[in-house]
Order: structure tokens, then C-alpha cells, then sequence
């Protein structure tokens, strides 16, 4: 590799190219485990669209793969390195470029890290609805590369109905421009929702044009607490059945709920077989969480209570937040991101419990159960190598039982290593082709991103 190394340091500025393996060990895999990470050639920096093209042409040239990162919080391996890789790290690329609140759009590079991007626009009055649980550190090109999602889905959707355009780098240098800056646009195939969730096996996102909203006004929240995880089900199934539209409506099982507790001590009821959190963030707040507060009665709640004023929302919305920090606290732990329909809720939730007893685990859940996105968390100790194989035999049957419920193997969390078994049982084997040839238009050689996905 001493000719990659050696072309690459002529064409990047000083500091922007690193072999030394300690530090490239470091940036070698994500936050998933159970995914193999290989032994990365040399980690580059680079901080210019042109300086992405030279490295994208450099390894065509050489015929070495690419692996293109952000800030490595996904938890799909998407971002771990294959052996003799380029590791394409774009997190000095970082810069808001414009940000527009006549035509209500952000223009941005890839390493911009979403909390940034954030307070940006509210300081101007708008918002970045996308709000994965990693905002304070997950970047921009981060987010569109696993299509991520957040706990506002339910009304304000994922990241990928917010990406207007895309400057992406193909493998052999080239640049492409998709989409547009304008509030419409239908010319030609919409090969930026194509792009997103892509995962970097397409090409690299160097700049992005992302639609803006204006700023919504604080949450106010209520809590339902209720005896069995069916009439969560039922609570969530009749509150959007009756046409509400919740900023938020979070779900936490009693596991999650006892873990909080013992983390931060904030007395929430553990007598609870499910916690269920509703926001709203418009006008009428405290009128729309009555009428959702009454449909919870009817479905079952033990108790239903409305937060006073926004200090005691953001109280019960920070025992969401810490729901997997304290998770963790109890073990290793494997992060599942099974989307089911809203109607299949209870049953998913059930049928993970039943997973859990029969291969003796601890699977705490939480949710976002207004688009029914769950994320059961088993916790293992992986030190003991059949609890391990355990909690692997135990991640896989939960994804099938959310395919068999008619769902999908992830909402937001992305394909990466960890789920491409599971991604052909998806997309069947018609569907499997046609991504494949996809790949092969966009990247001949298999360079970008290679095992990931497809």
C-alpha cells in the first residue's frame, strides 16, 4: 500500500492522512456489535469536494475500497472498515454553507453534526424536524447515508422527506448533482431519495440542500401508565385512529422503566407494564392531551397524567431519553430497529417478551409507537459465550417475527453488515437483483462501501 499512501499524502494537505493503526484501529467500526471490522489500509481527512474527487479517483485507479464515515454512531456495522480499505472520514467537512428562510432550506456538508444544524435554524425561527437519539453528535451525511428517523416521526417524518438535492461523488471521481433548491421539482428520476439510505455503497455525499420548517412551538406531554403492553396497543391504535397527529407518542416497557429508575432515580411507576408518552407542539395542547387522555382511559390506562407546564414535559421526555444509557448500565447490549404497522404493536411487544423467556434474557423495549418503530434492546454478558449465541439467536428471531407481523427489518437504523441476511428475506430475490444491478451502474468496481447492504 506504500503507492496509495504515497499519492495520497501528494494530493491531501498535511494532517489530513493517518497510518499509524492505532489510530486507524479507532475508526475502524461503529457502535454495532457483533459485526467484524477489517484492517483499514489509511484513514483520510479531507476537507473540499475536490479533495473527496482525488480520493475517489486515486482508488479507482489503484482498485483499493472506500469506506466512507461520519461520526461512526450507527449500529449496523455500515461504517466498519474492510480489510486494505481507504477510510473516508467527513467530519472536517462541516460547514453550514446557506441557510434560507425565505425558500425555508439549509445548504450543508456531510460532517455537520445534526444538533448543529439545529439550533442554526432556530435561530432563525425554523426547524430540522429529523432528531435521531444521537443528535448531539451524529452528522448530516450520517443521517441520509441510513435514511435515520428520531422521535418526532410521527409527525414530521424522516430524514429522507427533508433532502432536497444532493452533491454526491461517484466512485470514479466523477460529481453528481440530484435534485433541487426549489419547493417542487419532478425532472427525471428522483435519484436523491435513491441515494438516501444508501449507507455509502453509491456514492459520497459531499453537500446536501435539506428543507426547513418553521419552528413549532414547546411540547407539552402526558403519560399513561397501563397494566398490560394490549392496551398500550389499543391506546395507540385509537389515538391516531381518531385523526390525531402527536409530535411524539413514545412507548416504554417496564424493563426500560425500572432501568431509568434505577439510573437517575426520577420515581417513575414501576408497577407498569407499559408507559406510554404523547405530545402535542401546536395550539390547543392541553385540549387535544384531554381527548388523547380520555382515549387512554377507555383503552385500559391505570392512570393518565398531563404535565403541568413544559418543566414537567421535558422531565418525562428525559426518562425517554435516558431509556437506553440506562439500558446499557445492565450489559452488553444489541439494539434491534424492527418497524411494524401501528395495528401490530401489542403483538410485536408480546412476542418479544416471549423471545426473552425462552432463551433466558433480559430485552428491554422502547418504541416510537406512533409509527411503530421498536427498538427492543437485548442485554447479554459477552463474556459468556452461550449467553452471547443467545442473544444472536434471539436478535435474529426478532426480526422475523417483525417481518411476519408485515413489517421491516429496520426503520432507521440501516442495513449495514448486521441485516443483510435479513435484507434478501425482505426484498425477496426479484428485488435483490434489481438492487444489485443498481449497485453495479453507480459503482462497477465494488468500491464503495463493499458487503454493506446488498
Amino acid at each position: 500500500m506504500g503507492e496509495l499512501v504515497e499519492r495520497l499524502r501528494a494530493g491531501l494537505p498535511d494532517g489530513a492522512v493517518a497510518v499509524d493503526p492505532d489510530v486507524t484501529g479507532a475508526y475502524a467500526r461503529d457502535m454495532a456489535g457483533f459485526c467484524d471490522a477489517g484492517e483499514p489500509a489509511v484513514l483520510v481527512f479531507p476537507e473540499t469536494v475536490e479533495q473527496v474527487q482525488f480520493v475517489m479517483r486515486t482508488a479507482t485507479e489503484l482498485r483499493v475500497p472506500v469506506v466512507p464515515q461520519g461520526a461512526r454512531t450507527g449500529l449496523s456495522g455500515g461504517a466498519n472498515a474492510v480489510d486494505g480499505c481507504i477510510l473516508l472520514s467527513l467530519t472536517r467537512m462541516n460547514r453550514i454553507l446557506h441557510l434560507d428562510p425565505v425558500d425555508r432550506i439549509a445548504i450543508v456538508q456531510p460532517g455537520v453534526v445534526n444538533a448543529e444544524l439545529s439550533r442554526a435554524a432556530e435561530a432563525r425561527q425554523l426547524a430540522y424536524p429529523p432528531d435521531p437519539s444521537s443528535w448531539e453528535s451524529c452528522t448530516i451525511g450520517g443521517n441520509i447515508g441510513t435514511g435515520a428517523g428520531g422521535l418526532c416521526c410521527v409527525k414530521y417524518g424522516v430524514t429522507g422527506e427533508y433532502v432536497l438535492g444532493l452533491d454526491v461523488v461517484l466512485a470514479d471521481g466523477r460529481l453528481l448533482r440530484t435534485g433541487r433548491r426549489t419547493a417542487k421539482g419532478v425532472a427525471g428520476y428522483d435519484l436523491t431519495r435513491l441515494l438516501v439510505g444508501s449507507e455509502g455503497t453509491l456514492g459520497v455525499v459531499v453537500e446536501a440542500v435539506l428543507a426547513l420548517r418553521p419552528a413549532p412551538g414547546p411540547q407539552l406531554v402526558l403519560a399513561a401508565e397501563f397494566d398490560s403492553v394490549d392496551a398500550a396497543g389499543r391506546a395507540v391504535c385509537d389515538v391516531m385512529a381518531a385523526g390525531f397527529t402527536p409530535s411524539l407518542m413514545e412507548l416504554m416497557d417496564a424493563t426500560t422503566v425500572r432501568a431509568v429508575n434505577e439510573m437517575a432515580q426520577m420515581g417513575l411507576p414501576e408497577s407498569t407494564r407499559a408507559l406510554l408518552l404523547v405530545a402535542f407542539d401546536g395550539p390547543d395542547q392541553r385540549e387535544l392531551l384531554a381527548a388523547v387522555g380520555e382515549l387512554c382511559t377507555a383503552a385500559g390506562a391505570t392512570e393518565v397524567v398531563p404535565a403541568e407546564d413544559r418543566a414537567e414535559s421535558e422531565l418525562l421526555l428525559q426518562a425517554r431519553r435516558l431509556a437506553l444509557p440506562a439500558l446499557e448500565r445492565m450489559g452488553t447490549t444489541m439494539i434491534d430497529d424492527v418497524a411494524v404497522p401501528r395495528s401490530a404493536l401489542a403483538a410485536m411487544l408480546n412476542g418479544v417478551a416471549g423471545i426473552a423467556e425462552r432463551h433466558r434474557l433480559t430485552i428491554g423495549m422502547v418504541a416510537h409507537a406512533g409509527d411503530g418503530n421498536t427498538h427492543p434492546v437485548v442485554i447479554f454478558d459477552a463474556r459468556d459465550p452461550e449467553q452471547a449465541e443467545r442473544a444472536r439467536v434471539s436478535f435474529d428471531e426478532i426480526m422475523a417475527l417483525g417481518l411476519e407481523l408485515g413489517g421491516t427489518v429496520t426503520g432507521e437504523h440501516g442495513i449495514g453488515l448486521l441485516k443483510r441476511e435479513w435484507l434478501a428475506r425482505e426484498l425477496g430475490s426479484v428485488g435483490l437483483e434489481l438492487q444489485r444491478q443498481i449497485k453495479a451502474v453507480f459503482d462497477p468496481l465494488g468500491l464503495l462501501n463493499p458487503g454493506k447492504m446488498i
